[in-house]
């Protein structure tokens, strides 16, 4: 397969406001491409488009203030990318948050139905507003950036992890639906990623698990991988490639990793509250 020239491309990022989202809007405002640069923030998209249009490298950039919970903010988003540009060769549909506790102590709007509302059904909605003017060209990329948790669910992940399943669900029945029009869907799913999420997921944790430092991805390596998946389309790609083991365990020896799980990270999490509910049933 020929490699895709990104300069001139006409390029949506969602989440572009930080993070992950940031770094792939400065990585395709290196290669050229016209950048809209989507999330609520809106007084850092305009820094960021700022910077982006004095790259030297001939990119544009235009931030447009989006909140993907809210339908018609989806419709504004490709109608105003439409309007100015007149099509849309990639739509990367990044923006995404986690709150991560025990399923009882999540708030049923703020944490549990909010995050349906951006990570899954704004993916969904961003993407069925796109479609139409994609089918039109005949041609058009969409990469969904699905994270690891959208293939291996685990404790106090239960709503972000539903969630990036339902997005690996989407892509792949999508896949499949458009590639006929010459549209192509692409999924990431990235391991632990140094960015904001963390600080903003609420994390309590006793027995300090995280994902080792080795593993740990910076922004700039994924949206490296975002960029080459833009040149040279694929249907997934896990990063790091050591995850795949972890996959491939989850998958064929669920039993092991119940167990694993359960004792080395559950149970100890649990451990004051298993030990007054015992007291208590005394």
């Amino acid at each position: 397969m020929s490699r895709i020239n990104l300069k001139g491309q006409v390029v949506i990022v969602t989440g572009a406001s930080s993070g992950i989202g940031e770094a792939i809007a400065r990585r395709f405002g290196r290669e050229g491409a016209k950048v809209i640069l989507a999330a609520r923030r809106i007084d850092r998209l305009e820094t960021l488009a700022k910077e982006i249009e004095e790259m030297g490298s001939g990119a544009e950039a235009f931030a447009l203030q989006t909140d993907l919970s809210k339908l018609e903010d989806c419709q504004t988003l490709i109608q105003r990318t439409l309007e100015r540009f007149g099509r849309i060769d990639i739509l990367i549909n990044n923006a995404g948050f986690g709150r991560l506790d025990w399923l009882e102590n999540l708030d049923p709007l703020k944490d549990i139905q909010a995050q349906f509302a951006v990570n899954a059904m704004g993916v969904i909605q961003t993407t069925r507003q796109a479609l139409p003017a994609m089918i039109r060209q005949r041609s058009g990329h969409i990469i969904q950036m699905c994270s690891m948790a959208g293939l291996v669910g685990t404790p106090t992940y239960t709503i972000y992890s539903a969630s990036k399943h339902a997005v690996h669900g989407f892509s792949e029945a999508l896949r499949r639906e458009v590639k006929p029009w010459g549209i192509d869907v692409s999924m990431v799913y990235p391991g632990g990623v140094a960015t904001e999420f963390a600080d903003h997921a609420g994390i309590k944790r006793k027995t300090k698990a995280t994902t080792p430092k080795f593993m740990v991805l910076t922004a700039e390596q994924v949206a490296d991988a975002v960029v080459s998946l833009a040149r040279r389309p694929r249907a997934m790609r896990i990063i790091p490639w050591l995850w795949l083991f972890t996959v491939w365990l989850n998958r064929s020896l669920n039993w092991l990793v119940d167990y694993m799980t359960i004792y080395r990270f559950t149970i100890p999490e649990r451990e004051e509250e298993l030990k007054t509910k015992s007291r208590a049933s005394r």
